[in-house]
């Protein structure tokens, strides 16, 4: 790399990185959280002993894994204003992630569910408690123990994924550099930046991950 190179990287750095800690860990943490309020709801459904709401559930998990993520962003921000709803775009990007979320992320909650003995819902049951109340303070927070290892690698996906926010203009990581190249001309320079900086969000977030399932591991019966 030539020293005019080395100097670009340097002054462009910063701007890039504000990119991701303004626009892209804002934006992958607000989408996840609501995702997960989604996947729940979804997960819910498809444990209900109800036909019509399991089916519901099974038809919303299908249709946001059956369909590419950059469509469902599409279809948010450029789709929904032929009906009248005229959506920002960093509005419009949550929404999307949201959904995407939920629909993977309702696969695994509803797993983590199902791993808990059913013997857990009896005691509840015998000390008084009705079937919310079991839900809420004894089977969810045993199967959030076994949801976080496939939780957390959804969650460094969606940090990734956010880069295809810029094709609705929402000013990220990946946006910031594709304006600093477009400037400067060095795209090949300034987009390996941007992936390496990624890359970093990444390894960082892996590292929290392991630590987590480290200290979660030892109430997890073996």
């Amino acid at each position: 790399m030539s020293p005019e190179n080395w100097e670009l990287v340097r002054e462009s750095f910063w701007p890039i990185l504000r990119g991701g800690l303004t626009g892209t860990i804002p934006l992958a943490v607000v989408s996840f959280a609501l995702g997960l309020v989604i996947a729940l709801g979804i997960a819910l459904l498809r444990l209900s002993g109800n036909p019509l709401l399991s089916w519901l559930g099974r038809a919303y998990v299908s249709v946001i894994r059956g369909t590419p993520l950059l469509v469902q962003l599409f279809v948010v921000f450029y789709g929904l204003p032929s009906i009248g709803l005229l959506i920002n775009p960093w509005p419009s990007a949550i929404i999307a992630f949201s959904l995407n979320t939920g629909g993977y992320a309702a696969e695994v909650v509803r797993a983590a569910i199902l791993s808990v003995p059913k013997g857990q819902w009896e005691a509840g049951y015998t000390v008084g408690m009705n079937q919310a109340t079991t839900l809420r303070r004894i089977i969810l927070p045993q199967a959030a123990r076994v949801s976080v290892p496939p939780l957390s690698n959804t969650f460094i996906s969606l940090v990734k994924d956010t880069s295809l926010a810029s094709l609705i203009l929402v000013t990220e990581l990946f946006r910031q550099a594709q304006q600093v190249a477009a400037f400067s001309g060095e795209f090949m320079t300034l987009y390996i930046l941007a992936a390496a900086i990624y890359w970093v969000f990444c390894l960082a977030l892996s590292t929290g991950q392991n630590r987590l399932e480290g200290r979660l591991d030892r109430y997890v019966a073996h």
